[in-house]
């Protein structure tokens, strides 16, 4: 970071500017401490980084050759009804848990291994942890994260080093008042508590903390399997930006900031650079002003210090607060009547003298100059807010601020006020009238000209769909919403706004400089004509339509860098031939004709089906008949024969037989 140190002097209502790089550095020195939530549901992710130390270590070191690494944990608060406190649970909070019946008690913070380059040091203390059981879902870890970052001697941070700090959990985290909760209404003083076994001691004395700036979040896999590449992604996000933060500002002074990042742009209102580089440099311009004198005349000094860097700035700040002309007195001066100093342009007047020129004396009778204390005739004296004496108005005092002027018609209390706030905070009330802060205008100071709020993932102001007001889009799209006016589904699509130029274009053969009607379609795109269409670019959007001569136009479009479209364009739409009526017409004849035939198949093969199994049928009845293939039960034979049973007695014999 250039330079270092800078000494201003400043008149109020005198700005000055100055301007500061920062430039990221190769093999930078890293301290990296790893806190992790051993609440019971993170059993599984304790299991994977047994090991971790180093695996990362190995990977960290391909970073930077200077890495070091420390080890925490957290669970919660151990009071009700974050944590479990019933006797029985005390010394196990797992009993009656069937999963998982011992664990250890639950506690704040533990502070487990400072930061070393002993890799094994780390896996040893990993190797002894056990988890433990609170009965809420959320985490007290930003108790763990603030006193991680403030207890730097305990935690071993080093000046001259990145720090790191990666916090694992599994929930959300809670947050400032939720120690309300349990009866805990001091809030966190932002001091060290860690005691001599560094276990955190205030965890049940006081409210929950918030969350530090300066992170980035990233999703944890359920067992932990992703944390290394996680450790890895978050360091480069961290290191691929440059944001300044301001420490001990003078309440005195106003700053405002314009950054000029990797594309030569310059950003007011911005004091934050994306996307950088091993060796790129960021440059901001800082303006300075003063907006009044100090109580006490002295060197005020603040600090500029980019996020997770250890250099700074240090600005050194004086103030003129007097005239050279104060050296030149002139003593019972005739200007002052004989009654007073003339020094700098005024009367400074003796004792028991008053007026400009120190022509009245305290006692006289003052009624001859009452009307000059009226700011208009009828209006009242010193405009009702102050005392007539010699020609001058002397105003009163007020609890709400300062009273002035010539006829106290002023005042710093009566602007225009939002939400209550003077001057939204972002200005000075002079006699009635916001005097705005740099980067803020408006009656009461509550618009903010910055627009870096208003800027889309893609780097357009309001997504192109509207205006940035006030810090905020005012969305003019028809049907677009959002904080960025980036959603809009009743929007053209990029493939419908380039088509307008792509169609011009095919109308006058594709020379949009030739003409102004395609070169306002086509101001801001590089055309390339190609015979194919090869999407090769991963990025490049393909769009296509049908023209009017019911060909279709392919083309593709990419952003660049510089804010244009390339847009590839085939030379030709791609039509098809038109279709042969002949052809059709025997197209359509031989389909009846086949689904003819295969309809006569069908029934054939049905009818023919049907036909085996009723002679099949016919077989089996014929099989299971009781009477032989020679016979026929119904045939009688035309001749019958009967039996009779007789005796007769012929020439004296007698005779027995029978007679057919």
């Amino acid at each position: 970071m250039t330079p270092q140190e800078v000494a201003v002097n400043l008149r109020p209502g005198d700005k000055t500017i100055f301007q500061l790089q920062v430039r990221q550095v190769e093999d930078y020195p890293v301290d990296l401490y790893y806190l992790m939530d051993l609440s019971l549901s993170m059993k599984d992710d304790l299991d994977n980084i047994r090991n971790l130390g180093t695996k990362l270590a190995e990977e960290m070191r391909k970073l930077t050759s200077n890495f070091r690494l420390g080890f925490g944990s957290f669970v919660d608060k151990n009071i009700s009804p974050f944590s479990y406190t019933a006797p029985r649970y005390q010394t196990n909070p797992c009993i009656g848990y069937k999963l998982f019946p011992n664990c250890v008690p639950s506690f704040g913070f533990r502070h487990l291994l400072p930061l070393t380059d002993r890799v094994d040091s780390f896996n040893e203390e990993v190797q002894k942890q056990r988890v433990s059981r609170n009965r809420d879902a959320p985490e007290g870890g930003f108790d763990a994260v603030l006193q991680a970052a403030v207890c730097k001697e305990k935690i071993g941070w080093r000046k001259d080093a990145l720090h790191l700090l990666v916090y694992t959990t599994d929930d959300v985290p809670h947050i400032a008042l939720d120690g309300k909760l349990g009866g805990l209404v001091q809030p966190h003083d932002g001091q060290c508590y860690l005691n001599e076994a560094n276990e955190y001691t205030a965890s049940n004395q006081m409210n929950f903390t918030a969350l530090i700036p300066g992170t980035t979040v990233e999703i944890l896999h359920g067992d932990s399997k992703n944390i290394i590449q996680l450790i890895i992604n978050a360091y480069n996000s961290i290191r691929s930006k440059v944001e300044l933060s301001v420490w001990d500002q003078p309440e005195d002074l106003n700053l405002f900031f314009t950054a000029t990042c990797q594309d030569g742009v310059s950003y007011p209102g911005q004091r934050k650079c994306e996307g950088l580089k091993i060796g790129d440099t960021a440059t901001f311009d800082v303006s300075v002003e003063a907006w009044s004198c100090p109580s006490r005349q002295a060197e005020h000094r603040f600090t500029l210090r980019p996020v997770g860097f250890r250099d700074s700035l240090e600005v050194g700040v004086t103030y003129s607060c007097t005239c050279g002309c104060s050296a030149r007195l002139e003593p019972d001066s005739p200007r002052c009547s004989g009654n007073g100093t003339y020094v700098c342009g005024l009367c400074e007047c003796n004792p028991s003298y008053l007026g400009t020129r120190c022509e009245c004396q305290e006692g006289e009778n003052q009624s001859g100059y009452q009307n000059l204390c009226r700011e208009a005739e009828g209006k009242p004296l010193c405009s009702g807010r102050g005392e007539c004496s010699c020609n001058q108005c002397s105003c009163f005092e007020s609890e709400f601020g300062k009273i002035y002027g010539p006829f106290c018609e002023c005042d710093n209390f009566s602007c225009a006020r939002n939400k209550g706030v003077l001057c939204s905070g972002h200005g000075e009330c002079h006699c009635g009238e916001c005097k705005c802060h740099a980067g803020y205008i408006g009656d009461n100071c509550n618009c903010s000209t910055g627009i870096s709020s208003c800027q889309a993932k893609d780097g357009q102001i309001c997504s192109d769909r509207g205006r940035c007001i006030c810090g905020q889009c005012q969305c003019t799209e028809p049907g677009a919403f959002g904080e960025t006016c980036e959603k809009c589904p009743t929007c053209p699509d990029a493939c419908s706004t380039k088509r307008d130029c792509v169609e011009c274009l095919l109308l006058h053969s594709g020379k949009p400089a030739g003409n102004q009607t395609c070169h306002n379609y086509c101001k801001d795109e590089v055309i390339t004509w190609v015979d194919t269409i090869v999407k090769d670019d991963q990025e490049a959007v393909l769009c296509f339509y049908k023209t009017t001569q019911d060909c279709v136009m392919l083309f593709t479009y990419a952003e660049l860098p510089s804010g244009k479209t390339n847009l590839t364009v085939l030379k030709e739409p791609e039509c098809g031939t038109a279709p042969n009526a002949m052809t059709i017409l025997l197209a359509v004849v031989g389909s009846i004709l086949l689904i003819g035939i295969a309809l006569l198949a069908i029934w054939k093969l049905l009818v023919t089906i049907h036909d085996r199994r009723e002679f099949a049928k016919f077989q089996s009845e014929r099989s299971r008949a009781r009477y032989e293939m020679a016979s026929n039960p119904l045939y009688r034979k035309p001749i019958s024969t009967h039996t009779v049973d007789f005796s007769f007695n012929k020439f004296n014999k007698s005779y027995n037989g029978t007679v057919d």
